[in-house]
């Protein structure tokens, strides 16, 4: 058995401490969407609206967290938590589409990081426009085949590389929430409180609605801990991690937010370029706060992005070891790491990047289609977590009062991930579908190889309808009706 310093021996998995996955928890948490928060809010709500924005979404996002913890205790055999818990619940074919998710979401969201941090670039170099210019995806390409090369060496490293990077990227967003509120100017915030005298932003439920794919796209990763359950030194530290990691991240957050609304008029936020932290930095201090936010951007999407890589390669790998999907995305390299699924993951970012080149207002785009992929395994875990609780599964000997405070909370993050859908829209409702329809000819391939039964007759009625889904987004798409 290896300590945590320790090497482990090849074929070996090393395990991980608490702080290790906690670090994995807020590394994959904190990425570039924090860095968007003032603009995004400015441009959807005032103050109040904001708060009540924090509330809502960090209310449902702890009720997720409570449910990866308590899902982590109730059944403690099951790993890779997003995917596994949907199939354990609801069967195969609900897993899959949850893996595939979850994998997706994970891919748009590393192709935003690049669009993100080569619009960082651009403010110093036009070349690299808002992200989405010829030199922005090449040199974004490069960088995605140079971080392949460094998760190829091993899973261990990787993480390693993740916590360092964790506490360097953490520092500046401190420092700039700390310069914001000495710099407090009341009569902005007072302004800024409702933002009614800048113009009509909808009443305050419109206002809290916009913001809430932002909200929750800056809480994903929430489930880091659990996807690296198999890598736990102890069970339980997987639900610790989960819950500090998020409670940790909400302040942060919430910070951000506030702090901008106290130097600048909710219409000069609005307004702010992306990423929005550095103008709003920049207003405060002078022109070493643009140099100064922009390299804590450029390490923090580099660190979200190794850890995202980490975790799509890791819903690949574990499913494809379990029968799941097909055996070539189950093979490892020497080094222990998941390789085929590392270059499937590895392509597809490839894949968005170049649609970065076609789609209007990249930046958004990729960040809105992250938050609606990663809404539907959310939503399968939490529905599980519900299901254990009515049932009473796992509960033998548990007192009545713990049960039924646990069904309370899988309840309530069952309905607010069903909200999401409804504030995703349409439109990526059936992006989603798009996604889905294709990738059932992985699932094909992995029963055929099994020799299984493709569909019970409630998949196939699933499986029919994400099929429709496919045809209608498919035909909106080629129409314009749907616009990217």
């Amino acid at each position: 058995m290896t300590t945590e310093t320790e090497a482990a021996p090849s074929g070996t998995v090393a395990k991980m401490s608490l702080p290790t996955l906690a670090g994995m928890v807020v590394g994959s948490m904190v990425g570039a969407g924090v860095f968007s928060l003032p603009a995004r809010f400015g441009v959807a709500t005032g103050i109040l609206g904001s708060l009540i924005a924090w509330a809502v979404a960090g209310t449902g996002m702890l009720m997720l967290a409570f449910v990866f913890q308590n899902l982590a205790i109730r059944k403690p055999a099951l790993d890779s938590g997003v995917f596994i818990y949907a199939k354990a619940g609801f069967g195969d074919y609900a897993g899959f589409n949850s893996a595939i998710g979850f994998w997706a979401s994970a891919v748009a969201g590393n192709t935003f990081y690049w669009v993100f941090m080569s619009a960082t670039v651009g403010t110093f170099f036009e070349g690299f426009g808002d992200g989405d210019t010829v030199l922005a995806v090449a040199v974004s390409t490069a960088g995605v085949w140079l971080f392949h090369y460094l998760v190829a060496r091993g899973v261990r490293d990787a993480a390693v590389v993740n916590r360092i990077v964790t506490v360097f990227k953490i520092v500046p967003i401190l420092v700039f929430i700390v310069v914001l509120f000495v710099n407090f100017d009341a009569g902005v915030f007072g302004d800024n409180w409702t933002a009614g005298t800048y113009g009509d932003l909808g009443n305050l439920n419109e206002q809290v609605r916009n913001t809430m794919l932002i909200t929750t796209f800056v809480f994903i990763g929430i489930e880091g801990a659990s996807v690296y359950s198999r890598y736990a030194r102890r069970r339980e530290d997987v639900g610790r991690a989960t819950v500090l990691g998020f409670l940790s991240v909400l302040s942060i957050f919430s910070l951000v937010t506030l702090s901008s609304y106290s130097v600048l008029p909710q219409p000069e936020l609005a307004k702010t370029r992306q990423p929005s932290m550095i103008g709003v930095f920049e207003s405060v201090v002078g022109d070493w706060g643009e140099v100064f936010i922009s390299v804590a951007v450029i390490v923090s999407v580099l660190g979200a992005y190794l850890a995202w890589t980490l975790m799509a390669a890791e819903v690949m790998f574990i499913p494809a070891r379990q029968d799941d999907f097909p055996r070539f995305l189950g093979q490892e390299n020497a080094a222990g790491t998941p390789i085929t699924a590392l270059v499937v993951t590895s392509l597809g970012v490839q894949a968005l990047l170049a649609l970065t080149l076609f789609v209007n207002d990249a930046l958004n785009f990729m960040l809105d289609l992250s938050t609606s992929l990663a809404i539907l395994p959310y939503l399968l875990a939490a529905a599980y977590a519900l299901k254990l609780g009515l049932t009473g599964e796992t509960y033998d000997g548990v007192a009545a009062g713990v049960r039924r405070r646990e069904t309370i909370v899988a309840g309530a993050a069952t309905a607010y991930t069903i909200f999401l859908f409804d504030a995703a829209g349409l439109k990526f409702v059936l992006l989603m579908t798009v996604i889905l329809g294709p990738a059932a000819l992985l699932y094909i391939k992995a029963r055929s190889e099994q020799g299984r039964r493709m569909f019970t007759p409630a998949e196939l009625g699933l499986f029919v309808l994400i099929l429709a889904g496919t045809v209608v987004g498919s035909v909106g798409l080629w129409t314009g009706r749907i616009g990217l």
